[in-house]
């Protein structure tokens, strides 16, 4: 059996964590002033870790005909089915009930059979509209379950994976190992570079680039177990809005004329989402926003997401049943 009572319990007991009464203060405030009403029910996902959700990834390199009955025997169905651009080969499944699926373990020469992550974080790759035999650079890939999940869409013509960070890109590269055969990694590149830089050393290389960036990860920072280290990152997080300006510029240069980039975070903060977008759109003449609410509309079964957006972006909200996100994605053309 996938799931055992052994499992559940180590789970519950690893999420009994304590919530980190600085960071709460702060987004109580910052948030309420940005979401409103919204904020609420947000907030009572949030730091219930007992009801957050995971989806189910299938890797269509390695089939396992049991898994699809098996997951649907649980309860889960088949994600994203009203996106009109489904790639063929992408599976996801997802339920409304908490819980997780068991992970896998890492088997050498074995490739593992699913991805377990927050289905929101799939948005951005769908958003990408990947098609087989285009350029492909993912900026910031680690941990490297959005370059999974975009290789279950298409086969890139060129596909460059960036992860600045040692310790990620060591992440990054074993988590590539665990789901791509090793043919289809022969032809990835993988660097170290910082991304800021990319696009002077690359530029007008690629047909799409996903710039998933760093960002203040409200899920994570909540439960801060060092007030510390928690205290510092918030007195930081007014500088990531800059990093992520920078990153996004780059990824501009980088991009081939006719080309579309999507950024995203996993922070719920006006500040790291639409004030970059629209700063990027202000200062660069070169690009212009994508429409993706028909994505939004296509999937609102599934997600809840924030009204008074902007047409080129969207801001999954997580709510009870639908745990999903914070995601934040918008779409953006070189002209």
């Amino acid at each position: 059996s996938f799931f055992s009572p052994k499992l559940e319990n180590e789970t519950k007991g690893k999420l009994q964590k304590q919530i980190c009464g600085v960071v709460l203060d702060h987004f109580e405030k910052q948030y309420t002033a940005e979401l409103g009403n919204a904020w609420s029910s947000v907030r009572d996902v949030l730091t219930s870790p007992l009801c957050w959700q995971h989806s189910v990834l299938l890797n269509r390199f390695s089939p396992c005909t049991e898994l699809e009955s098996s997951l649907c025997g649980q309860g889960y169905h088949p994600a994203f089915q009203g996106l009109p651009c489904l790639p063929a080969a992408f599976k996801c499944y997802i339920r409304r009930a908490p819980g997780r699926f068991p992970a896998q373990k890492h088997q050498a020469g074995k490739l593992k059979e699913y991805y377990l992550l927050n289905a929101a974080s799939l948005l951005p790759v769908l958003a990408l509209e990947m098609k087989d035999g285009e350029d492909v650079l993912d900026l910031c890939a680690a941990p490297g379950g959005k370059s999974v999940a975009i290789l279950q869409c298409a086969c890139p013509g060129r596909f460059h994976c960036n992860e600045y960070d040692d310790l990620r890109a060591r992440w990054l590269e074993e988590t590539i190992e665990s789901f791509i055969p090793e043919p289809l990694i022969d032809l990835m590149m993988f660097s170290k570079l910082d991304g800021r830089h990319i696009g002077d050393l690359k530029p007008e290389l690629y047909d799409k680039v996903l710039v998933d960036t760093p960002c203040s990860n409200d899920r994570s920072w909540l439960f801060s177990s060092d007030i510390h280290q928690a205290t510092l990152r918030l007195i930081q997080r007014k500088e990531l809005s800059y990093l992520q300006f920078q990153l996004l510029r780059s990824a501009i240069k980088a991009l081939r004329p006719g080309g579309c980039l999507v950024y995203s975070t996993c922070t719920l903060s006006k500040a790291e989402n639409s004030d970059v977008i629209n700063l990027i759109l202000n200062s660069c003449s070169n690009v212009m926003p994508v429409d993706i609410s028909g994505m939004g509309r296509a999937v609102s079964q599934e997600f809840t997401f924030l009204d008074g957006l902007q047409q080129h972006e969207l801001l999954v909200l997580p709510e009870r049943g639908r745990a999903w996100g914070p995601m934040y994605v918008a779409k953006l053309k070189k002209i």
